[in-house]
């Protein structure tokens, strides 16, 4: 099971491999992660946006989990508009279940 919330039917064949490739990544927290942010962004991403997604779930799964976590600093080659954005997805000011 993925854990997908979202149909790929509407995508062009890129998008959906993306899409498949951000819910399957080798450690669970980094599907929730960019997967999740694929479900909510991939339909609406300009081209330029699906290159830096791309590029940034081509990085290993620890490397990008540490950089999101703020374990460790972002390379500048991944410190992307896009990478910033799957960053404040994940970004919450207040506890998430009261």
């Amino acid at each position: 099971m993925s854990g997908t919330t979202r149909t790929s039917a509407d995508l062009d064949v890129r998008r959906r491999r993306i899409l498949f490739r951000a819910w399957h990544r080798g450690i669970r927290e980094m599907d929730l992660i960019l997967g999740r942010f694929a479900d909510a962004h991939i339909g609406d991403m300009s081209e330029a946006e699906v290159d830096e997604f791309e590029h940034l779930i081509d990085a290993p799964d620890h490397d990008v989990f540490a950089w999101i976590s703020g374990e460790r600093p972002v390379p500048e080659a991944y410190d992307t508009p896009v990478y910033r954005r799957v960053k404040a997805f994940h970004t919450h000011g207040a506890p998430i279940h009261v």
